[in-house]
């Protein structure tokens, strides 16, 4: 899937699963604030959203099949060596384009090959890189858009940060998890999860969103 975080060219899918502890059901923080996505007590990192995302999502064959609309948080950890942790957590509806499914370009398992219009979903997921250079700035004020992971690394980082997720580095992860139910699908569970980005990119996906 996933739409302006990777090296263009380049695609990921969308399962909060816990790279950090964390696993978002879309109740989290309104603007910053320190804490779990959940609301509890234990701090992770200082939260920032949740903003509304609306994107095109493409699958295993590079072309797109769905458009989106989400929540997107933002947990920003400070490591040891000055450094920043960043995870990115969706959850939210996609709908299906007319065309090839999601999966029809597995390598592995069984898949599907087209999914018709307007087939209705849910997914979630995460995206977890390291940010270095620029300057942390948590009251830096957000653009319209700043739900997109570049503008957002960009507005709170400054112009010179470097997203580990962005480059050719062995430190990124994601893991992200579509499904749809009964509407006459041959296959209603797709996944896409893997590790680094560029020239390690090392994607996994399984199973298909798919009508035929």
């Amino acid at each position: 899937m996933k739409k302006r975080w990777m090296i263009p060219g380049l695609m990921v899918g969308a399962l909060a699963f816990a790279t950090t502890g964390l696993a978002w059901n879309g109740h989290g923080h309104q603007g910053k604030g320190k804490g779990h996505p959940h609301g509890h007590g234990k701090s992770h990192g200082k939260v920032f959203g949740p903003y509304d995302v609306t994107t095109t999502d493409n699958g295993s064959c590079g072309t797109p099949w769905a458009n989106d609309t989400e929540k997107r948080v933002f947990v920003v950890k400070r490591k040891h060596d000055g450094s920043f942790r960043v995870t990115r957590f969706d959850f939210g509806k996609f709908e299906t384009l007319a065309g090839g499914s999601p999966g029809a370009c597995n390598t592995k398992g069984k898949h599907g090959s087209t999914v018709v219009a307007g087939v209705k979903g849910r997914f979630r997921g995460f995206l977890t890189g390291t940010v270095t250079g620029g300057t942390f700035d948590p009251n830096a004020t957000c653009p319209a858009d700043c739900g997109f992971t570049d503008v957002w690394i960009a507005t709170f980082f400054g112009p010179n940060a470097h997203f580990s997720c962005f480059e050719n580095s062995q430190d990124c992860r994601f893991a992200f998890k579509y499904q749809a139910r009964r509407q006459g699908l041959l296959f209603h569970h797709w996944t896409d999860k893997g590790r680094g980005a560029g020239t390690f990119l090392k994607e996994r996906f399984r199973g298909d969103i798919a009508s035929a």
